[in-house]
């Protein structure tokens, strides 16, 4: 909250110096500052950690993302898109304390609830929702999970991860099997 403060402070103050320098005819620090105040605008509507997470994301560097994913302390004073992918992020790097399959799939659906930008960010969250329901048995919803991602991947960018997931499902035994298993005690069933 103090930072969002700090940047609509910063932003506010080099507007008015902005138009100060106008005024009093520095034609060329003015066009200068326009783009200092731009800058700091830039940051208000877009968060400094959250774009460098993004950054190490695509150099493939999970821990220094989740390093800067954790320096935000209050996720709930971000904007609500920053706070989506802020989630999205913390799901897929594992950042905040999100170890366990329960936790990233309540940071996915958060994401998805809060609303991603672009239709890659909900397909891959959806297909990172369809394989912790389905490594936890829940195959009808997995299957539902990757039919959407499915529709939303218009690009095929996520085609070969859908299509290994989906041969995936069809060798991964049902929660029902194994209890099946556990109840017979390994022994097969009489045939009737």
């Amino acid at each position: 909250m103090i930072s969002l403060l700090v940047k609509i402070l910063l932003t506010s103050l080099s507007l008015f110096y902005t138009v100060y320098l106008f005024w009093d005819g520095s034609w060329g620090w003015g066009i200068f500052f326009i783009f200092v105040t731009a800058l700091f605008g830039l940051f208000i509507f877009r968060n400094e950690r959250i774009i460098l997470a993004i950054n190490q994301l695509r150099l493939q560097n999970i821990e220094k993302a989740a390093h800067h994913l954790n320096k935000i302390r209050q996720p709930q004073f971000l904007l609500p898109r920053q706070r989506a992918y802020f989630f999205y992020l913390c799901g897929t790097t594992g950042a905040g304390g999100a170890n366990t399959l329960g936790q990233k799939e309540s940071l996915f659906r958060k994401a998805l609830s809060i609303g991603l930008k672009r239709d890659t960010d909900k397909a891959m969250a959806k297909m990172h929702l369809a394989a912790i329901c389905m490594s936890t048995g829940r195959r009808n919803e997995a299957d539902t999970l990757l039919s959407e991602a499915k529709k939303l991947d218009k690009d095929g960018l996520l085609s070969e991860h859908l299509k290994s997931l989906k041969k995936q499902m069809g060798k991964a035994t049902s929660v029902n099997q194994i209890r099946q298993a556990q109840m017979m005690k390994g022994q097969r069933g009489k045939m009737r």
